[in-house]
């Protein structure tokens, strides 16, 4: 199992740079509600219907984790390394489940790379 970032799931959907790394690891991957938020954002942002492409992750075997009590303070704790690196809610809720479910992560993200204790797998 590996946790998506929304860079890796949103190169997925739009087959760009990467999107191949990411269908290597698609079938056993889960994504968070908070950046699965992310994703339907940046559709709407681009003035896309969200609702297609949520029903065609519905029926992949993507896991949806949502954002609980215990994943909130996982992501909390990297408030400290939020600043150093320019990590956002997203990122941190992220990088929170991955802590939580001791998980790599699928980023394009190449800050993370730095990051300690969780290992970060860039699509590009």
């Amino acid at each position: 199992m590996i946790v998506l970032d929304a860079s890796a799931l949103l190169a997925y959907l739009f087959e760009e740079t990467g999107c191949q790394v990411v269908a290597q690891y698609i079938e056993n991957a889960c994504i968070s509600t908070v950046n699965l938020s992310e994703v339907a954002g940046r559709l709407i942002r681009d003035n896309i219907d969200p609702m297609p492409l949520m029903q065609q992750i519905g029926r992949t075997s993507i896991g949806i984790v949502p954002f609980t009590e215990t994943h909130a303070l996982y992501a909390a704790n990297f408030i400290l390394q939020a600043q150093r690196y320019g990590l956002s809610l997203g990122d941190r809720a992220c990088l929170g489940l991955a802590k939580e479910r001791q998980l790599a992560v699928l980023t394009a993200d190449t800050a993370w790379s730095q990051l300690a204790d969780i290992e970060i797998i860039q699509i590009r």
